[in-house]
């Protein structure tokens, strides 16, 4: 179906709206990251954990993040409550319900096993939890889940492997995997063994590259991990010549513009490079990151970076939508249907 769309009729506040109503697959969230101060307050209580904050406006006001550090160190924190399969799936179920809620139609969600593991809880608890709410999203919000395995960087790369390894019981629960935590100082060439492994088993590869490190980190996340997405990639800018590449390619860049300003990467929204990105034609798409840290959910991702940045207009609306299904780990009739319904939303005359 071929749809006609006139981007000149659409004006800003309708754009806004088709935002927020547009079908959209969100590519980049760490599901540990969405876990609510009320959730986690409500965690610890059920399994009797004492947290170092009394309560939620507490813990909210410690979210006052210098660099990616300084967040990693309350984020793992936060996971500390999370004990049973039951934690695990009320955590995905509440994100699954947020994603529905801003018209996400499809997610694939990053998932941190040794985060879990390290304090004793079996690795199989993890993902059980996560593929029973998934389940329960797809049957009960429509919406379609894959996870992915990631691993910390700061770790070492046996470490990364066992973890792999351990997971193979549950190989059909997930489909790909990732690198993610402290980006300084852990470059992917660190991990190239596990990835080599990841791949002959038929996983998808992805990787965290350029957010807080150099370029030089997302041309070996491509050479040598041989990633098929760039997890943030922001600072490809810096490179001329990774930037005509990563056009060329196509490879997507899974952006999240919130969690760039909270880390001080950019020192405000109104300096992000989102525009610069699409102008020299990346596959960029927009994403939550750690949502419950970083202030908001896909939509509130979008609506705000569009409010921030004039320069960016309803065909880059469209190509940031466009760009989260073509990047997706889907099959082609899934990804036709959904871009279908992308194209109808916005040829629509009125608001």
């Amino acid at each position: 179906m071929t749809v006609s769309i006139d981007f000149d009729a659409i004006d800003r506040p309708h754009l806004l709206s088709l935002l927020r109503e547009a079908p959209k697959a969100e590519l980049h969230i760490h599901i540990e990251g969405s876990l609510e101060p009320e959730l986690i307050f409500e965690l610890a209580q059920r399994n009797g954990i004492v947290l170092p904050y009394p309560d939620v406006a507490s813990l909210r006001a410690a979210y006052a993040f210098t660099d990616l550090q300084t967040f990693l160190d309350i984020y793992y924190a936060g996971a500390s409550v999370l004990l049973t399969e039951a934690d695990f799936d009320a955590m995905a179920w509440a994100y699954f319900e947020r994603a529905a809620a801003d018209n996400v139609v499809h997610c694939e969600v990053f998932f941190d096993p040794q985060t879990h593991t390290a304090r004793g809880v079996p690795i199989g608890v993890v993902i059980a939890g996560l593929d029973r709410a998934a389940r329960r999203a797809e049957d009960e919000l429509g919406l379609s889940v894959r996870l992915i395995l990631c691993f910390l960087r700061h770790l070492s790369e046996d470490d990364a492997i066992a973890t792999l390894d351990a997971a193979l019981p549950w190989r059909d629960k997930f489909i790909g995997v990732g690198l993610d935590s402290s980006e300084m100082g852990h470059p992917p060439e660190k991990f190239a063994r596990v990835f080599e492994r990841a791949r002959a088993l038929g996983l998808h590869v992805v990787a965290h590259a350029g957010e807080e490190g150099p370029p030089a980190y997302i041309r070996s996340a491509l050479d040598v991990l041989h990633a098929e997405r760039i997890d943030h990639g922001v600072r490809s800018l810096e490179d001329p010549e990774l930037l005509a590449r990563l056009a060329r390619e196509r490879v997507t860049l899974t952006v999240c513009p919130l969690s760039n300003v909270k880390l001080c990467v950019f020192d405000r929204l109104e300096r992000h490079n989102l525009a610069e990105l699409l102008a020299a034609g990346l596959a960029v798409t927009v994403n939550s990151d750690d949502p419950a840290y970083f202030g908001g959910y896909v939509n509130d991702n979008l609506v705000q970076v569009f409010e921030a940045l004039p320069a960016l207009g309803s065909r880059e609306a469209y190509a940031i939508l466009r760009n989260s299904f073509e990047g997706a780990f889907v099959d082609d009739d899934d990804r036709r249907l959904w871009i279908e319904e992308l194209d109808t939303v916005f040829a629509a005359r009125e608001p």
